[in-house]
């Protein structure tokens, strides 16, 4: 154990570190070619439920010639503790140091965790910048790879990684943990093995690409410095899930996680097309898996674990084609060992009624609906694709199934908003509250009220989106707008009902600027890491002042990242990635959203930049 028991009962939660978890893999390290640290940039409650890194650790860890092992970001008493006394970053398996290990594997994702990348790396006493690290020989210092996906725009991260995986993991790591034991072998060079490397599908090596920009500041284009780097990156994409390997066997954490449950993920992907949502078209295309493998997945999980809910996983669970017979097959075979069925991302219509139908008599719990718009207009704009009868008939159908609770998720600042669709957030919560009383007769309320949760994020335009090319608001824009709409719930019929929480806006600004930045804004993220910022993503941690003067000790201006529409002729930083989807499709989307926004007879088309513009001349995208 590298930490005594003193430093462990002087710190919050000593289980985090400790190890010895039922279900995680100890190996004889002297059996093993390849050592792979596996990190979740955060405090390990919230890494322990990432379903990525179990299905990579449980897939690495099925090779006799690899050992897998969890690192999760030090909480801050134990982060100040380690720097004090010069204690290494260490694994939870072997407790081992992770500068001994032949890979650091960091998934990415959240843009508020990339100072914790630099934690990770600082304390695991591993050079901040692969420039640094580029002599060092295979073995020596960890190979630091990323994914997750933030990768798909890696470039504010870039000089700290050696390179990235881009897209799903099942795929291409085989090849990679090859090459890298056959290369180790030889005595090749970390250079010679990233020259073979860039040649399987996924991999990028940023030391190999020069980024180039216009006399504007703008993105230009990539020199590549090495033959072997490829013009264009495309994804890994795993298409058989039923052969694909998955956690049945998650390691059981001892302390209270943020998803401490069995997880079943049906199917990567999603139909729908919101043109805010990046997931959404980075997983294309749809792949499910076949109901005789969930249904072996589900006892399997069961049996190892000994969980009391089994969690359905996908972008939008009920488009599973399926779902009403997975859901039923579910409640039947769990409903007398007590095992509550959560069915997360739901979308309203007549495959949710078939399932409500089906879990009458099952545990009941919360349900959560994401219109992301309070009004039809902006729910058009962003193609959400379900009106406001579709909500107040798929409420009804959960408070008569006995539902009380119900989470309704918004987003402020979409592209085109005006204040009247802030304020109809208000006003579609509060017509959800009154539906309860409309739906469930008086005696059968039971004196219980329910209660509607409305949660705000603030709109962060994505790459690979057709929300790319636009501005975000302001934070004093975002916080106004929230207060709008609290205000409003406040002053609702059903206000004891309605509870409104919403997202930091100084956070949504940083998220905004490194989401969309390019190379040039990692000088700002080592400058704040530097100050002292890491959990950025917690509001206890973050210090926008430390930020600010980042931002100025540097140069970099975080509106020029944020507040500015973008051409539609401007390239990219990410834009040498293939993800199966073309950036002339999301022009498309972008169009269409804006012609959504305005009446048939204002759509004439802005000859500068394309977009649609009010009678007038006034441009509806606020370019000119």
């Amino acid at each position: 154990m590298i930490l005594d028991d003193e430093i462990l009962l002087s710190v919050e939660h000593p289980e985090r570190y400790i190890g010895g978890e039922i279900n995680s893999v100890v190996k004889d390290r002297a059996d093993t070619d390849i050592r792979f640290a596996m990190c979740f940039p955060d405090v390990y409650e919230i890494g322990m439920s990432h379903l990525g890194i179990q299905i990579l650790y449980e897939m690495f860890n099925r090779r006799s010639d690899v050992w897998c092992e969890r690192v999760y970001s030090p909480w801050l008493d134990l982060d100040r503790i380690m720097r004090e006394k010069d204690i290494p970053l260490f694994t939870l398996e072997s407790q081992d140091p992770v500068k001994e290990f032949d890979f650091l594997g960091i998934t990415l994702q959240y843009e508020m965790c990339y100072t914790n990348v630099l934690q990770i790396l600082d304390l695991s006493r591993i050079p901040l910048k692969a420039a640094d690290r580029k002599d060092a020989g295979l073995g020596e210092i960890p190979i630091v790879i990323g994914g997750g996906p933030c990768a798909y725009n890696p470039e504010p991260v870039a000089p700290f990684f050696d390179m990235f995986y881009i897209g799903e993991g099942e795929t291409e790591y085989d090849e990679l943990l090859d090459l890298y034991r056959e290369m180790k072998k030889a005595g090749a060079s970390r250079t010679e093995f990233f020259e073979k490397a860039a040649h399987i599908r996924g991999m990028y090596i940023p030391s190999f690409y020069e980024p180039l920009y216009n006399e504007d500041r703008t993105f230009k284009e990539y020199r590549r410095l090495n033959g072997n780097a490829p013009e264009r990156v495309t994804k890994a994409v795993c298409m058989d899930m039923d052969e694909a390997p998955y956690p049945v066997k998650r390691v059981i954490p001892f302390i209270k996680v943020t998803q401490d449950r069995s997880v079943l993920e049906i199917q990567r992907g999603c139909i729908r097309g919101c043109r805010f949502c990046q997931a959404g078209m980075i997983y294309r295309p749809v792949r499910e898996k076949s109901l005789d493998t969930l249904k072996k997945h589900a006892e399997e999980m069961i049996r190892a674990t000994g969980d009391d809910e089994i969690s359905l996983s996908s972008l939008s669970t009920s488009d599973y084609t399926r779902i009403a017979e997975l859901v039923k097959w579910l409640v039947e075979t769990y409903k007398e060992k007590y095992i509550n069925i959560s069915l997360p991302s739901l979308r309203i219509d007549h495959v949710f009624l078939e399932m409500m139908e089906t879990i009458q008599d099952s545990k009941k719990g919360s349900l959560t609906f994401a219109p992301e718009a309070g009004s039809q207009r902006m729910r058009d704009v962003i193609n959400k694709g379900i009106s406001e009868e579709d909500i107040m008939n798929g409420s009804a159908i959960c408070f008569e199934a006995g539902y009380n609770k119900v989470k309704l998720y918004f987003m402020l600042g979409l592209p085109g908003e005006t204040d009247e669709d802030v304020l109809a957030v208000a006003t579609l919560a509060n017509d959800v509250a009154m539906n309860y009383f409309d739906t469930v007769p008086k005696e059968e309320r039971k004196g219980i009220r329910v209660t509607v949760t409305s949660s705000a994020s603030f709109f962060v335009p994505k790459p690979f989106t057709p929300f790319q090319w636009c501005a975000m608001d302001a934070p004093e824009e975002f916080v106004r707008k929230a207060h709008m709409v609290n205000e409003a719930m406040e002053k609702a019929l059903n206000h004891k009902s309605l509870k409104f929480q919403y997202h930091e806006s100084g956070i949504s600004k940083l998220e905004g600027v490194f989401a969309r930045g390019d190379r040039r804004t990692a000088d700002v993220l080592l400058a704040a890491y530097r100050k002292g910022c890491i959990y950025d993503a917690w509001t206890e941690s973050f210090d926008p002042e430390k930020w600010n003067e980042a931002f100025a000790e540097t140069g970099i201006d975080a509106d020029f990242y944020t507040r500015r529409p973008r051409s539609l002729d401007e390239s990219f930083p990410w834009d040498f990635i293939d993800i199966g989807v073309t950036k002339g499709f999301l022009k498309k989307e972008y169009l269409r959203s804006l012609e959504a926004e305005v009446t048939p007879n204002c759509r004439e088309a802005c000859s500068g930049c394309g977009a649609a513009v009010f009678g007038g001349g006034i441009c509806h995208d606020r370019r000119n």
